[in-house]
């Protein structure tokens, strides 16, 4: 799971304006494995992209890493307004 974690920050951290302030929570569900992705309000645009197209990359890489068991990856980008 860190592997994962970690993917995950090296990803986003080069895409914001303020790499400090990201985040990333797991939370594990029956089913799922969730990354909670938190970052700056003002980098909510970068990470989402034009149509959701960075958003969509990023996970479609998360999703395609196997974890061992039957759970699978799930990203969550969160939205804190």
């Amino acid at each position: 799971m860190t592997d994962v974690k970690e993917l995950v920050l090296t990803i986003v951290r080069p895409l914001v304006s303020h790499p400090e302030q990201v985040t990333l929570d797991i939370v594990e569900s029956k089913d799922f494995y969730e990354y909670n992705l938190s970052v700056h309000p003002d980098d909510i645009g970068r990470i989402i992209g034009k149509q959701g197209r960075v958003a969509k990359a990023i996970r479609t890489i998360v999703y395609s890493v196997r974890v061992k068991g039957p759970k699978k990856v799930r990203l969550n980008i969160l939205d804190d307004k």
